[in-house]
């Protein structure tokens, strides 16, 4: 099996932990998968939600655990590879990315918005960084800021598929489409691979491509690296593991979810997002979530606007209240039937990479 190599940073297995907030991927699940191999992906958004100081002072709060967590990680991950997801959308998005390259993050991957400032924010730093894009229109948008501000470009690229669980960079009709059958995706990604081809050969480095968005098993692997991944990016599968930092209700949750209880839902972000049906979903539906207080995460954000607060909703659930909490999930998550290991999960998709080896020799 060929190593993941993102610059001078070697991953033993092409396989990325998809970063999950608030608080499900935290150091135990990162540090977990980046021993076992794989890189490890700590999500930044309200990461510091369990600090004694969060609801006074969440943006200090949120930075102590971006380092806290990252050390932690790395003390656990026997050499592996450990980094953050940081998304675009929120308020401290350029200070969390700071942040974790101060902590020694090995890689930083944006998404939920276009990272146009991230290249000049790592300047200096060894952290390697990714953007986050679902259409090749997307990824030339960035490379050619990045070519014209920075004389720059991405260190690797995760491409997130409409299967994916969480904020998602398409259309409620392309999202009807796509489960309907009818969304060709893997001819975007032939697209998106190719346009990172090109820019390949223009700064004469290799850019790995990671493909994420409804990759469960070995089958799933194989079948985007025949379309010429990389690797791939895995995040709604190590939720149910022992490993995962969110309460054992919320892992519970996902193993009772069957594929009739996911509901693409409109968030604060601006994006559409999937989501296990609850008691919460169906008080949003009715209008009768009231929003309290502002606990300064996302960058265009108006109390007085907005459905619900997501950042309250989504700590009710990683702390086990998943019936009044919002429970992102990938379109997969009825196909989750235990409680099961990080190492399990990372030896069955190491087989897809086997699969595809031998098919090909």
């Amino acid at each position: 099996m060929k190593e993941l190599r993102i610059g001078d940073k070697v991953a033993k297995v092409p396989v990325i932990q998809g970063g999950m907030g608030v608080g499900v991927s935290r150091s135990s699940l990162a540090g977990s998968v980046a021993k076992a191999g794989g890189v490890g992906i700590i999500s930044t958004a309200q990461i510091g939600y369990d600090e004694p100081d969060f609801v006074n002072n969440h943006r200090e709060a949120n930075n102590r655990a971006i380092e806290k967590h990252i050390k932690l990680a790395k003390a656990q991950a026997d050499g592996g590879l450990v980094g953050v997801n940081v998304m675009v959308a929120l308020k401290d998005y350029e200070e969390h990315v700071r942040v974790a390259a101060a902590a020694g993050a090995d890689v930083v991957i944006c998404g939920a918005g276009l990272p146009v400032t991230l290249p000049g924010l790592l300047e200096g730093t060894d952290t390697k960084f990714a953007p986050i894009v679902s259409t090749e229109k997307a990824l030339m948008v960035l490379f050619k800021m990045w070519d014209k501000k920075y004389n720059k470009t991405a260190d690797f690229v995760v491409i997130e598929g409409p299967k994916a669980g969480g904020h998602l960079g398409f259309s409620a009709d392309q999202l009807k489409e796509d489960a309907e059958g009818n969304l060709d995706y893997d001819t975007e990604i032939k697209k998106i691979i190719e346009r990172v081809h090109q820019q390949e050969e223009k700064y004469n480095k290799k850019i790995p491509v990671i493909v994420a968005g409804g990759i469960f098993d070995a089958e799933d692997v194989a079948h985007v690296l025949r379309l010429g991944a990389d690797g791939v990016q895995v995040a709604s599968r190590f939720v149910a593991t022992a490993e995962c930092d969110a309460d054992m209700r919320f892992k519970q949750a996902y193993v009772d979810a069957k594929e009739e209880d996911v509901r693409i839902i409109k968030s604060p972000v601006g994006m559409p997002g999937r989501a296990v049906q609850n008691v919460f979903l169906e008080e949003t539906e009715s209008g009768k979530c009231k929003v309290e207080r502002c606990l300064g995460c996302l960058a265009k954000c108006n109390p007085a606007e907005i459905p619900y607060c997501i950042t309250d909703a989504l700590i009710r659930a990683v702390q086990g209240d998943v019936e009044h909490g919002l429970v992102f999930c990938g379109a997969n998550v009825g196909r989750i039937t235990e409680i099961t290991t990080v190492p399990e999960i990372m030896e069955d998709l190491k087989c897809g990479f086997t699969e595809y080896e031998n098919g090909n020799k």
